[in-house]
């Protein structure tokens, strides 16, 4: 077993944050939608931190379980101009300011006409909505309502170059082997315009994670899978060509989003509220020492709807910041770059990097010497003198805690949770008593 050095929380520096947030920066303008060449140009540039991705592609008209693929969507250009010719809005100034997968129109029509077109939020005036329109053909513009109720009567011109035609739904995944077939699934979305942190922060960390678990753990006992996907099509579609082999071999999987906000951390439980997957997020929060909340699941929400569904009940759970729909940014132009920070992104990446070492941690263990304590002075890991050396003690006391708690029926996470320590930092210990032959792995 390879041993590892742990590092404290702080490991994760702000120059890492700085990293994410300017990667962030890079992506934020390019006008995506659940296809098309923004899309593909986001995983281009994710796939330069991540690692090699292999690009699954599913054809329009595919279908997917009680879903079909839709026709790709690809906008060039557009905007709305006033009565007097000037230009009210531009999808130069906001990948937001058009309504996803609005259909191609170039014509001139009058105020009312175009009312039934416009899209704004009364209760937030300055901002611009979100709003998309995937599976039935429409177009419209999205702009803010104090500005909507500043038109004047006349006649409009409205401009929308794009195309809507056959074309495909593509997921990135990347994966680093392990010395087994059990997997761990980190998914996250990669389909909204213009949004920092619902949209961008998930995927970033999902980026990096992949970047310093190859570094961090190159021969990792479990297998991990990240996935960069449009939300919602993008798992219905995956979990179609490859849910039976999620069902047989997933130990534990994430949904990665909303991580950049300076809320405190989230973590939304599995359906089944006591997978691996919870049990691990839970113990590594609770290690962690920073303010955080635990929510059960509700079949609303991201993409852990889909692999929770109860024909997979999947150990998929989610651990973000402020939980879409509970931020008053969300889904609106007001996500923006200064939603997330550095710090908070490099402390979601951290957060995520101790649920990886404690899943690599996690293993079963039997003693082999269960006849009373066996003699640990003799094989060097009892001192023979007493003393008052607190690291001394604490690592004695784990010494013992492992020889009495692994027997074989349950796994180091059960005993850490008993003995009150860090799962990750009991492995070395559990690997020295090993070598000592106190200690065998169990299945």
């Amino acid at each position: 077993m390879t041993t590892h050095a742990f590092e404290p929380i702080a490991a994760v520096p702000l120059a890492a944050g700085a990293r994410m947030h300017a990667l962030i920066e890079q992506l934020f303008p390019i006008p995506r939608s659940i296809t098309g060449p923004g899309f593909r140009d986001t995983l281009d540039i994710l796939e330069e931190t991540a690692g090699p991705m292999v690009r699954h592609r599913f054809a329009t008209g595919e279908q997917v379980f009680d879903w079909v693929i839709p026709d790709e969507w690809e906008i060039r250009s557009a905007w709305l101009k006033g009565p007097d010719g000037r230009t009210i809005v531009d999808l130069g100034d906001s990948t937001l300011h058009v309504v996803s997968y609005s259909e191609p129109v170039h014509f001139r029509l009058s105020r009312a006409e175009l009312e039934p077109h416009l899209h704004s939020l009364p209760l937030q005036p300055d901002a611009i909505p979100y709003v998309t329109s995937y599976y039935s053909r429409t177009w419209g513009f999205c702009l803010p309502h104090r500005l909507r109720e500043s038109l004047p009567d006349g006649e409009y011109e409205v401009h929308i170059d794009a195309d809507l035609g056959p074309g495909r739904v593509e997921i990135g995944e990347v994966t680093i082997p392990g010395r087994t077939q059990q997997e761990v699934l980190f998914s996250t979305y990669c389909c909204h315009p213009a949004m920092a942190n619902n949209e961008l922060s998930g995927p970033v960390v999902a980026a990096y994670l992949a970047e310093w678990l190859r570094e961090r753990h190159p021969s990792p006992r479990l297998t991990y899978r990240f996935l960069f996907m449009p939300e919602t099509i993008g798992s219905i579609a995956y979990l179609s060509r490859f849910g039976e082999r999620l069902r047989e071999r997933l130990a534990a999987g994430y949904v990665i989003t909303c991580a950049g906000d300076t809320g405190d951390l989230t973590y939304k439980r599995s359906r089944r509220g006591d997978s691996l997957a919870d049990r691990i997020a839970e113990h590594a929060l609770r290690h962690l020492g920073e303010p955080h909340s635990l929510v059960d699941f509700v079949p609303v929400g991201s993409d852990e709807r889909q692999y929770c569904s109860p024909g997979f009940d999947l150990p998929v759970g989610s651990l973000m910041r402020t939980a879409y729909g509970s931020f008053p940014e969300y889904h609106t132009s007001l996500d923006d770059l200064s939603l997330v920070t550095p710090d908070c992104l490099a402390g979601s990446l951290d957060a995520y990097r101790r649920l990886v070492d404690a899943l690599e941690a996690n293993e079963t263990w039997r003693n082999t010497a269960p006849l009373c304590e066996p003699q640990l002075g003799r094989r060097g890991l009892y001192g023979s003198l007493g003393g008052s050396d607190r690291r001394r003690d604490q690592r004695i006391a784990d010494l013992l805690w492992i020889l009495n708690l692994c027997d074989g029926s349950s796994d180091l996470l059960a005993a850490a949770e008993r003995c009150g320590r860090p799962v990750w930092e009991l492995a070395p210990v559990c690997a020295e008593l090993a070598a000592h032959g106190l200690l065998e792995r169990v299945g």
